[in-house]
């Protein structure tokens, strides 16, 4: 069995339910734009699958977890999962790919340039690239897991740079989100003031993992008991797909290759 770590989000731990459901969102909102042969980068736990195999003509899921893919080999049988070290995307043949998607992976690779690189290659003329990273302007603590996450219009010229056409929207959320996200901001907040040396910037990443973990789990228990069925109740369509990427809690980019 997979093990959960609050960087992954289960949907069998209600306290997770909130970032479970945002995550679900940008499968949702990528419907519109998934047709043909259908490429997702980073298919983790398969959080989208079921989601998304009606509307493609093939889906191949990569991910470089052993664990994981052997997982979703036996619940997926007619999809085509492969464990992989990204990027580059070795064995993948240029132009072949209707679609791509790539949900929550940019920010933790190190070459973030050769993977869009590399996405954008893949891709056949016409074809669309669908990805979402988390916005930094509502990061509440750094988190250990990321090599890096990115302002709107940061992660907007890196991919202009690349890529023929770039549509930049945002997962944003009604009130009922917001509010939750206010609330843990507050309760991260009291956590983060005994970092008096601010040891969560100056601290290697390794070092701040476990601590992360044990912190984090136990925010979002408290967070359920303080906030009751607000929590369990939200859902995917509490988070909206907006057209401003700066309101959007996540950043959700559709990246266009141009015709030949």
């Amino acid at each position: 069995m997979a093990t959960y770590t609050t960087e992954i989000a289960s949907d069998k731990l209600i306290s997770d339910n909130p970032i479970h459901q945002r995550l679900l969102k940008a499968y949702i909102a990528a419907k519109p734009w998934i047709s043909g042969k259908l490429l997702e980068v980073g298919c983790g736990e398969g959080r989208g699958v079921e989601t998304l195999l009606p509307l493609a003509e093939s889906y191949l899921g990569i991910d470089k977890i052993e664990e994981v893919i052997e997982s979703l080999k036996s619940r997926f049988p007619e999809v085509d999962f492969r464990q992989a070290v990204i990027p580059p995307f070795s064995g993948l043949e240029d132009n072949s790919f209707d679609t791509v998607v790539s949900f929550q992976v940019i920010e933790h690779i190190q070459n973030d340039r050769l993977f869009l690189e590399e996405i954008y290659r893949v891709l056949k003329p016409g074809g669309k690239a669908i990805i979402s990273t988390p916005n930094i302007n509502y990061t509440l603590s750094r988190n250990p897991w990321h090599i890096r996450e990115y302002k709107p219009q940061e992660l907007k010229n890196l991919c202009t740079s690349i890529f023929d056409q770039v549509e930049a929207k945002g997962i944003g959320g009604n009130a009922e989100v917001w509010a939750y996200h206010e609330a843990n901001r507050k309760s991260v907040q009291k956590i983060m003031r005994f970092d008096i040396l601010d040891l969560q910037h100056r601290l290697p990443a390794w070092m701040l993992r476990m601590p992360y973990e044990i912190l984090n789990r136990l925010n979002r228990k408290k967070l359920h008991q303080q906030q009751g069925n607000s929590v369990v109740e939200i859902s995917h369509e509490d988070y909206l797909l907006v057209d401003d990427a700066d309101q959007g809690l996540d950043l959700f980019y559709i990246l266009t290759k141009k015709m030949n």
